[in-house]
């Protein structure tokens, strides 16, 4: 006989505006407590200092956090010029300094080399493991980190702001893998002044952002308020990060033949045309993610939202 579970199956999406000052393990955790979920798990990891969205996935959400983290990640940062830290962030100690300020011209004739697939060398205080270790963990023990260049795609590069010489404001929409520190530290190298990020936000990850986030304050709030049907109410449905797939809406007999793992023929004029991923619901239940081949879906997850 299998071990109970603890906790309740509660499945969703919670997008969490994470404060500063707090890890994505911790905010997972703070979360997982407050829903009393029996899983839970985040799509792509916010620095301590980072601001913004973080989707964390309660129970059978966390079947589609792939694709979560798949998505395009959108971000608002501030750099300071004139200093490089070890971290690439104010958390970090002095590396290297400089005298030279850029001028706005100078900044937005950068840009172009920081759109499309570029090689980024990821900063040595990351989550990376390098034999088996986190990159962080090596560092602060004051080992050398030597991490490859390796290809990110960035959609947008944009100056929005200069409040003064030594500061600039940036948005940046990119793709998964993407070290926003990173931008700050090649940008400043190439200006000549050297950079460092000292504020972040992430203000979308794939289908989540800030206009359905929810502050740890008011999901604190509602927890000590006692008040299940609110905190019911933040949570997004799981099939939310599937936005970007194909819906196949199928019959009760195809769904309990997808819910065995079986497949199942996909019925239509344009059935044999779709391939790829893509997700079945029936009667606006969600039953099972797969794969479209061949006018099939085969199916690779199945769902338990019972």
């Amino acid at each position: 006989m299998g071990r109970r579970k603890k906790g309740s199956p509660v499945h969703g999406w919670l997008v969490l505006d994470k404060p500063q000052n707090m890890t994505s393990t911790q905010a997972v955790g703070i979360v997982r407590r407050v829903f009393n979920a029996q899983k839970a798990g985040h799509s792509g990891t916010l620095d301590p200092l980072a601001t913004g969205i973080l989707p964390i996935a309660l129970g059978e959400a966390t079947k589609t956090v792939s694709f979560a983290v798949d998505g395009e990640k959108a971000y608002r940062f501030t750099v300071r010029w004139g200093a490089e830290t070890e971290t690439d962030d104010t958390e970090g100690a002095i590396a290297n300094t400089s005298d030279q300020r850029p001028d706005r011209a100078s900044i937005e004739a950068l840009l172009p080399q920081f759109h499309g697939e570029i090689m980024q060398v990821p900063p040595a205080y990351s989550a990376i493991k390098v034999d088996g270790a986190r990159a962080y963990d090596l560092a602060r023990d004051g080992e050398t980190v030597v991490l490859n260049a390796r290809p990110v795609f960035i959609d947008s590069l944009q100056l929005v702001d200069m409040p003064d010489e030594a500061t600039s404001v940036f948005e940046a929409r990119c793709g998964k893998g993407t070290y926003v520190r990173a931008l700050a530290r090649d940008m400043g190298r190439l200006l000549g002044c050297y950079g460092h990020v000292i504020a972040l936000r992430r203000t979308q990850v794939g289908p989540f952002d800030e206009a359905i986030a929810v502050a740890m304050d008011d999901l604190k709030a509602a927890s000590d308020a006692n008040d299940p049907e609110q905190l019911l109410r933040f949570l997004q449905p799981v099939e939310a990060a599937l936005a970007d797939l194909p819906e196949l809406l199928v019959s009760q007999s195809d769904a309990a033949s997808l819910a065995r793992g079986q497949t199942v023929l996909i019925r239509g004029r344009d059935a044999p045309i779709l391939s790829g991923p893509a997700y079945a619901t029936s009667k606006g239940r969600l039953i099972a993610l797969g794969e479209l081949a061949k006018g099939a879906l085969h199916p690779t997850r199945v769902f338990n939202l019972g």
